[in-house]
C-alpha cells in the first residue's frame, strides 16, 4: 500500500486520479488529506481534483515528465543505485565554485551533457559545481527562476534520474554540487499551488510574482513546504548545499525568521546524514546578519554573495557608471570591500539615495562569495554580453587575479575561464502567447533608455536567443581563449596550494593604491599582488615585495627587482614567500 497525502486546508473534497480511478481522500488534521491505495507504484501517473476542479499536479510532485501542466508521476527514490558512500564535500572556505546553466552548458542541454564535461572542471580545479535552478518550469528552456513544480527536476534536463546521475558522477570525481533554489516567489505559468491552499499573500509584494505566505494564517504548513523542499534536495539527491535566490524578497515577521529555521533544519539534517551541508544566500541588503551565528542575532547561513565586490571590480575595469555601478568605479571602493567585507556598510549610497548596509568587517572572507561574472550580471544586460567582450585580455587577467586571490570564496560563471564569446541572454519558452508577449515587451521597456531601437533586444521567446547562449567548447584551444584558460588554471592551482588562502581574516589584508596613476597593491601574509590598470608601463616601489619570489606574471615584460616592480600596461604579478607553490606557465604572456 502507498500513502498519498496533500495539504488543502480550505477544500471540501479532494480526489486522487490515478489511471482510470478517481478515489476520494480522507480529511486529516491541520488541513491534510490522505489516502492509502495499491494503485500508486513507481511510474504511476496521478493528479488531484479539488472540489471538482482540476485535475492538478501534486504540489510536492517529484516527477513531471510531461511538463508543469501535465500529471505527476510517482517516484520511488530508493530505486537509484548511488556510488558515493562516505562522500564529504570540500570545505566551503577552500572552494572554487563554477556556476552553470544546465541547458546552455553543453549542446545536449542536459544533466548527462554536464557529466561529459566534468573532466574539464576537474582539470580547472573546480571544487563545487553550482546549478542554476532545475525545479520544473514551463517549456523546455529558461533560466529556471520561474519554477513552479519545486520538487521535480526539470524534464527537459533529464528529470530525477538525470540529476542523480550528475550528482553521483560529480562526487566520484571529487566535486560537490550546489543548487540554486527560489523561495521568494513562483512563476505564473503552471503555478497551481493557490488551488490547494494559502501559499501566497497580498500583504507583501515581490518584483516577480506573489509573495510567499510565511507569517500569516496557515503559514506553518507553507513554511514546512519550502523547508521540506530544501531537505529533499539535500537528502534524496545527495546535494551538498543550496544557494537561496534573493533572500531580501523573503518577508517574514515571525519571531523565528524562515531563514533561521531553514538553516537550523539543514544543520540538523547534516548531522543525521553525517555530511557537511551549506546554505548560501543572495542578499541585496548588505546585511551581515544573514551569516552571523544565531547566538549573536544572525540567521546562521554559511555565506552570501558579495554584490559590492562584483560591482566595485566591474566598474573599475570597465568604467561603466550606469545604474548601481554609479556607486563604484574608484580603487578606494575595491580596497574598502577587501578590507571591510562591504563597500556600503552603513554608508550613504548615491544610487539608492539613502544609507545602505551594515558593518561586516568582523566576518571572515569565507562568509562571502566573490565573482567577476555571474548569471545575473551578464544576463540582465540588454545583449547578455560578458565582461570578456568589453575588456582586453590584460584587464581580464587582472580581474581574474583579483577574484582568485581575494579573501572571499571565488565563483566563476560557465565559460569565464576561457573568455567564452557566447553571450548569456535572457530566454524563456512560455506556451502562453500572451505571457510571452508581455515578457518580450517588458524587456524592451526595461532597456529602452540604453538602445536606439529597443526592438534590437533579443527576443526571450525565440529559440535562437537560447541557442546563441550555448558555450562553444572548441574555442578553448584557440587564441586568445587558450591563454586565458591557462591563466585561470594557474590562479586556481595557486589558490589551492598556497598556505595564505587558509587565513581569511580581513584585518590581515593591506591595500595600497594610487587613484590617479591607477595601480593597486594587495598584501596578505606571504603573498602580494600588484597590478597596473593603465595602458602605459609603470615602475612601482613596493616595500612589501622585498624577499618575495615571483609566482605568477600575466606579462613576460614584468620585472621584479627586490622592492622595485616594472609592470607593462594592463598587467599583474603575484609574489610569494613559498617557492614550492610556484606555478609554471609557458605560452603567450604567461610566465613563471
Amino acid at each position: 500500500m502507498t500513502t498519498v497525502r496533500v495539504w488543502a486546508p480550505e477544500a471540501n473534497r479532494i480526489e486522487l486520479e490515478c489511471g482510470n480511478h478517481r478515489m476520494p481522500m480522507d480529511r486529516q488534521a491541520d488541513g491534510w488529506w490522505s489516502l492509502e491505495t495499491e494503485q500508486m507504484v513507481h511510474g504511476s501517473d496521478y493528479a488531484f481534483r479539488v472540489d471538482g476542479n482540476g485535475p492538478f499536479p501534486d504540489p510536492r510532485s517529484a516527477w513531471q515528465p510531461q511538463g508543469v501542466h501535465g500529471p505527476s508521476r510517482w517516484l520511488d527514490h530508493t530505486r537509484f543505485a548511488w556510488h558515493d558512500a562516505g562522500w564529504q564535500a570540500p570545505p566551503l572556505a577552500a572552494a572554487v565554485i563554477q556556476e552553470i546553466h544546465v541547458g546552455s552548458f553543453t549542446p545536449e542541454g542536459s544533466f548527462d551533457g554536464v557529466i561529459e564535461r566534468l573532466d574539464h572542471l576537474v582539470e580547472l580545479g573546480i571544487t563545487h559545481l553550482e546549478l542554476m535552478p532545475v525545479a520544473a518550469f514551463p517549456g523546455d528552456r529558461g533560466w529556471g527562476y520561474d519554477g513552479v513544480a519545486l520538487y521535480a527536476p526539470h524534464h527537459a534536463y533529464g528529470g530525477p534520474e538525470g540529476l542523480k546521475r550528475l550528482v553521483d558522477a560529480c562526487h566520484r570525481r571529487g566535486i560537490a554540487v550546489l543548487l540554486d533554489v527560489v523561495y521568494n516567489h513562483l512563476g505564473p505559468d503552471g503555478n497551481y499551488l493557490a488551488q490547494f491552499g494559502p501559499y501566497f499573500t497580498d500583504r507583501y509584494q515581490t518584483p516577480w510574482g506573489e509573495a510567499i505566505n510565511l507569517d500569516g494564517p496557515d503559514s506553518d504548513a507553507v513554511r514546512r513546504f519550502f523547508i521540506d523542499n530544501a531537505r529533499m534536495w539535500l537528502r534524496d539527491y545527495h546535494l551538498d548545499g543550496l544557494r537561496l535566490d534573493a533572500v531580501h524578497a523573503i518577508v517574514d515577521t515571525s519571531a523565528t525568521h524562515f531563514l533561521e529555521q531553514l538553516a537550523a533544519e539543514v544543520q540538523h539534517l547534516g548531522r543525521e546524514l553525517g555530511r557537511h551541508l551549506v546554505i548560501i544566500a543572495e542578499n541585496d541588503r548588505n546585511d551581515p546578519r544573514v551569516t552571523r551565528p544565531v547566538e549573536v542575532g544572525g540567521y546562521g547561513l554559511d555565506a552570501q554573495w558579495n554584490e559590492d565586490f562584483h560591482h566595485a571590480l566591474h566598474a573599475l575595469l570597465t568604467g561603466e557608471s550606469d545604474g548601481y555601478y554609479a556607486d563604484f568605479g574608484d580603487l578606494a571602493d575595491l580596497a574598502r570591500v577587501l578590507t571591510r567585507g562591504l563597500a556600503y556598510d552603513g554608508r550613504y549610497s548615491p544610487y539608492r539615495r539613502r544609507t545602505h548596509g551594515r558593518p561586516a568587517s568582523d566576518l571572515p572572507g569565507r562568509r562571502f562569495i566573490g565573482c567577476l561574472q555571474n548569471h545575473d550580471q551578464i544576463g540582465n544586460r540588454a545583449r547578455g554580453d560578458r565582461i570578456g567582450a568589453q575588456l582586453a585580455p590584460g584587464l581580464l587577467e587582472i580581474g581574474a587575479a583579483l577574484v582568485l586571490t581575494s579573501p572571499f570564496v571565488p565563483l566563476l560563471f560557465q565559460g569565464e575561464e576561457w573568455a567564452a564569446t557566447a553571450p548569456f541572454l535572457y530566454f524563456t519558452d512560455h506556451v502562453d502567447a500572451e505571457l510571452g508577449r508581455a515578457i518580450r515587451e517588458g524587456r524592451q521597456r526595461e532597456f529602452a533608455a540604453f538602445l536606439r531601437d529597443p526592438r534590437d533586444i533579443p527576443d526571450p521567446q525565440s529559440r535562437e536567443t537560447f541557442v546563441r547562449s550555448r558555450l562553444d567548447w572548441d574555442e578553448r584551444e584557440r587564441a586568445p581563449h587558450a591563454r586565458i584558460l591557462r591563466w585561470y588554471r594557474a590562479l586556481i592551482a595557486l589558490r589551492h596550494t598556497h598556505w595564505t588562502f587558509a587565513a581569511d581574516r580581513l584585518e590581515s589584508i593591506e591595500v595600497r593604491f594610487d587613484e590617479a596613476a591607477r595601480w593597486l597593491e594587495i598584501q596578505r601574509p606571504g603573498l602580494l599582488l600588484a597590478c597596473n590598470l593603465t595602458p602605459a608601463p609603470q615602475r612601482l616601489h613596493c616595500p612589501g615585495a622585498r624577499g618575495l619570489h615571483s609566482l605568477l606574471c600575466s606579462d613576460a615584460g614584468i620585472v621584479v627587482d627586490s622592492d622595485r616592480l616594472t609592470l607593462p600596461g594592463e598587467s599583474v604579478v603575484i609574489l610569494g614567500t613559498d617557492r614550492s607553490t610556484w606555478a609554471t606557465l609557458r605560452g603567450e604572456g604567461v610566465m613563471q
